[in-house]
Formats: C-alpha cells, structure tokens, sequence
C-alpha cells in the first residue's frame, strides 16, 4: 500500500507541474504541497529506498505525449526542489537548525531515507568540539577553490608538496580517508564524519603556515588540488561549510 501511495504521488506532481500547476503564494487548489510532503514522509517514516531523481523522471516521461514539458529534465529538478522546500518545514518542525538542513541539502540525495541519515550525522558531528572550526574551513576552501583560475588538477603531486605544513595536512587526508571513506561507504556517516572531524589540527596548521596562492604556479595547481581533495572528503555527507554562520 505505501509503495502504491509513493507511487500516486509521484504521478500526481509530476502531472501537476507538467500542467503548470505549481502551487504560488498561499494558493494550492491542487492540494500538491500535501502531496509532496506526504510523498517525503512515507519515504522517510516507512524506511523506503527510492531514487527520487530516477522516479520523478521516469514519472514525467510517462505522461502522454500531449502532457510532455518542453524540458524534461529542468521539471524533475524542479520537482526534486519542491519535494526539498516541504521537507525543510518537516524537520523545522522536529527541531532540525535550517544550517544543517541546507548543509545535507546542497548534495540533492536522491534517496530521502538516505537524506534522512545524513540529517542524523549531521547533527552529531555539529556536537563535536571540531566542528565549529572544519566548517569554518570547508567554508573557506569552497571560497578559494570557486576563485582559483584555470583548471584545479585532480591529482596531487607529492613531490611538489615543500611546506611542512601541507606534506602534514596531505598525510592526514589520505590516513583520514583510509578509515572514514569505508565507514561512509558503509553508510556509517557518523563514524565516517567523527574520523574527518580528527583532521582540524592539520587543516588549522596548513592555513597557519601556508600560502595558497603564491606566485609560483606549480605550487598553486598543487595546493588548490590538495584542498579540492580535502574539500570533497570533507563534503562527502553534507556541506559543512553551510554550518559556519
């Protein structure tokens, strides 16, 4: 009966939205609010594993050809947002700060139940004493890499690391990863985030010591690389930055 229900839901929005239905200001004649919150919390509550993108297109490209919107794609995500906007109340309501919603957010998972989880470790590591300062700095390093010119290559080259600082930091990354990335796999996100919390002290010690743009362009590539690689461990469960005011 639930996966029935997910089910008429989907089919309801994506119906719904195809029409130009989408609901403004306090006007919902269609009642599409309700469904989407319902659709979020039988995914959620009933322990349901969907991929929400997948089933909102494949909803959408169902509908008769007389229905079909001129962008296919551009409605899923669309819809994929308006499902977002129903659940950013759901857990307001269950006393979720909006920083860490919008930090779990910001990754669009496609499973809600899996986003749920992601809620669940994010309001663990926001208890860690680590937290407030790997925030801060995943802050910074999104800032810096969004500014970088050219191209931030995907590897990094050990042999261009010279600071002691930023050989530290490298090491601490990979020894980091090597114990949170199978925790994350496994989808233990609060073990996988407490082990990425440990690497404050290198980070705080790299930004101490180390200037990321410097003249020489070799070393820039390379310290740019090594934080995009920090900056995608770090954001492997939710944008940490979004938790820094």
């Amino acid at each position: 009966g639930r996966l029935l229900a997910v089910a008429e839901r989907i089919d309801t929005l994506a119906g719904g939205f195809a029409a130009g239905l989408k609901p403004t200001g306090n006007k919902d004649p269609f009642a599409l609010r309700r469904a989407a919150l319902g659709l979020a919390r039988t995914l959620i509550e009933g322990d349901i594993e969907l991929d929400l993108h997948a089933a909102l297109g494949d909803a959408i490209a169902a509908l008769p050809s007389s229905a079909q919107p001129q962008d296919a794609g551009t409605l899923a995500g669309e819809l994929y947002d308006f499902v977002l906007d129903r659940l950013r109340g759901y857990y307001a309501d269950r006393g979720v700060p909006v920083q860490q919603f919008s930090a779990v957010a910001a990754l669009r998972p496609g499973s809600l139940r899996d986003f749920d989880r992601r809620i669940e470790a994010i309001g663990s590591f926001a208890r860690l004493p680590e937290a407030e300062a790997l925030a801060a700095a995943d802050k910074r390093i999104r800032n810096i890499l969004r500014k970088a010119d050219g191209v931030v290559p995907g590897e990094v080259d050990a042999a261009r690391l010279v600071e002691p600082a930023e050989q530290a930091l490298a090491a601490a990354v990979e020894s980091a990863w090597a114990e949170a990335g199978p925790a994350l796999e496994g989808g233990d996100y609060v073990g996988g985030l407490a082990r990425l919390a440990r690497l404050r002290p290198e980070v705080d010690a790299f930004f101490d010591a180390v200037m990321v743009n410097v003249e020489d362009p070799a070393l820039r590539a390379n310290r740019l690389a090594l934080l995009q690689r920090l900056a995608k461990r770090l954001g492997s469960v939710a944008e940490l930055g979004q938790l820094s005011a």
